[in-house]
């Protein structure tokens, strides 16, 4: 399974804010949201433009996926499974985000953030 090994603190600059990808970083003043940086890129300095609904749309999806460590399939499939099911489904899928196994190691405390939840998972033997 691919996961993002990139900078976590790129991201949150790109979201234009905390994604609490960092435990101990998120919270201090050196938060590269705190300072005032602009988001990573060429083209990171420009925020005139108004975003279209689908810009909107799509900014939702990418902080979503970000947060959660997902990747663009899995996100899809999971999408797909909420989609067959009756409902409102944008809360169906945050229901479904919030209960996968890494994600729940996160919000005990188990994991100071949401990659060490899935790392969690991965080297113990608690799910046979």
């Amino acid at each position: 399974m691919g996961r993002y090994t990139g900078p976590a603190c790129r991201l949150c600059r790109r979201e234009g804010m905390k994604l609490f990808l960092k435990s101990v970083r998120c919270y201090m003043a050196k938060c590269p949201i705190e300072t005032g940086r602009p988001a990573p890129g060429m083209h990171g300095q420009r925020r005139g433009r108004k975003p279209t609904d689908y810009g909107m749309q799509l900014r939702e999806k990418q902080r979503l996926k970000r947060q959660y460590g997902l990747q663009e399939d899995q996100f899809h499939l999971f999408f797909k499974r909420v989609a067959q099911r009756r409902g409102i489904t944008g809360e169906l899928l945050l229901q479904m985000l919030e209960t996968r196994l890494d994600n729940i190691v996160y919000r005990l405390g188990f994991a100071s953030v949401p990659p060490g939840g899935e790392a969690i998972c991965v080297s113990w033997p608690c799910c046979c």
